[in-house]
C-alpha cells in the first residue's frame, strides 16, 4: 500500500534521492518563542503582506544544510518503540490529481537578513493550529542565536505571493534539544503553534480568517512504524532537474512517488535517515512533506 510521508526532518539530495530524518518521539522538547504577543504577530503579518505581499514574492529557497553525500543501505530500519499514530484531520477535498492544501511554505528571515522559505505541512492537533517543518527551518543553525525571524506559514502558497487560505504567524515552536545542542540531525524536526490566519483587508488593516486546521485540515503522523515500500513526497523543489530537463521553479507544490530505504549520509550527524527515490533537489523542499 502506498503511503504519504510526513518527513520530520531535512530534505537532502542523496544519489538522486530525497533523504529525511525518520519520525521520532519528541522527547526532550525545546520551546522556542517566535511572536509572543498579538501585537508582535500583527507586525510580522504586516511585514509579509505589505506592498502586495512583496516580501513573500521576493523570498528565495532556504539553502542551509540541504545537501550531503551518502549511500543506500540494504538493512531495514527497525522501530525502537511501540507504534503510534495520529489520524488525519479532514479538510476541504482536493480535486483529483491536485496537491492537498495542508502543504505550503514557511517564510522567515535568515542570517543574511533576507526572506527565505522552506516547505511546511499542517498536522492534526487538538486546537488545529500546528505546522510541522524541519528544525533548521525554525532554529538559526548558521548563527546559533535562537529562532529565525518573522516566521509565518502560508498553506497552498505559490511564488506569486498569494495566500489562498490566509497567512499564519508562528507563536511558539517545539524542537529537540539534541538538534540545538548537539546538531543531531536525526532530530531535525519542529512543530509550530500558529495564530489564527489573516489576510489583507486594506493596505493598513488585517482580517481574521480563523484557525488553520478548520480551513485546510491536517495530515496524520506515524511514529515507530515499519519502513513503507513506497511513499509520496510533496515539496517545492527549486534546483535543476536531475534528468536535464527544465529546472524546478520552486513556485508550485510538486509530488513525487518513490521507494523508501535506509540510508547512510556524510557531513551531518544522522544515525537512521530514510531515503526516498525522488528527483527532488535539495534546494527548495527542505522541511516536511506529506
Amino acid at each position: 500500500m502506498r503511503r504519504a510521508l510526513i518527513a520530520m526532518g531535512m530534505g537532502l539530495s542523496l544519489l538522486g534521492s530525497t533523504v529525511v530524518a525518520g519520525p521520532a518521539r519528541a522527547a526532550s522538547p525545546l520551546a522556542v518563542p517566535l511572536a509572543s504577543t498579538v501585537t508582535a504577530a500583527q507586525q510580522v503579518a504586516s511585514f509579509w503582506l505589505a506592498d502586495g505581499a512583496a516580501n513573500l514574492r521576493n523570498a528565495t529557497p532556504y539553502t542551509v544544510e540541504t545537501e550531503t553525500g551518502g549511500e543506500r543501505l540494504s538493512a531495514d530500519i527497525v522501530p525502537d518503540g511501540p507504534p503510534a499514530s495520529i489520524p488525519p484531520l479532514e479538510g476541504p477535498a482536493s480535486p483529483e490529481g491536485e496537491t492537498p492544501p495542508t502543504s505550503g511554505k514557511v517564510f522567515f528571515i535568515g542570517s543574511d537578513l533576507l526572506p527565505h522559505w522552506c516547505t511546511g505541512t499542517v498536522v492534526h492537533a487538538k486546537f488545529r493550529n500546528v505546522v510541522a517543518t524541519a528544525g533548521h527551518c525554525v532554529l538559526d543553525v548558521e548563527a546559533p542565536m535562537g529562532a529565525l525571524w518573522k516566521w509565518v506559514f502560508v498553506p497552498g502558497g505559490h511564488s506569486d505571493g498569494t495566500t489562498p487560505f490566509g497567512l499564519y504567524v508562528g507563536k511558539r515552536a517545539y524542537t529537540h534539544y539534541d538538534l540545538d545542542d548537539l546538531r543531531d540531525y536525526d532530530r531535525d524536526y519542529a512543530f509550530v503553534n500558529v495564530y489564527d490566519g489573516v489576510v489583507s483587508a486594506s493596505p493598513d488593516a488585517l482580517s481574521d480568517v480563523g484557525r488553520l486546521g478548520d480551513n485546510v485540515g491536517g495530515q496524520g503522523i506515524e511514529a515507530d512504524q515499519p519502513l513503507p515500500s513506497t511513499v509520496d513526497v510533496l515539496g517545492y523543489p527549486a534546483g535543476p532537474h536531475p534528468d536535464g530537463s527544465l529546472p524546478y521553479t520552486g513556485g508550485t507544490l510538486e509530488r513525487s512517488t518513490g521507494a523508501a530505504f535506509a540510508a547512510k549520509v556524510t557531513m551531518f550527524r544522522m544515525d537512521r535517515p530514510v531515503g526516498v527515490d525522488s528527483p527532488f533537489t535539495g534546494e527548495g523542499p527542505s522541511g516536511p512533506r506529506g
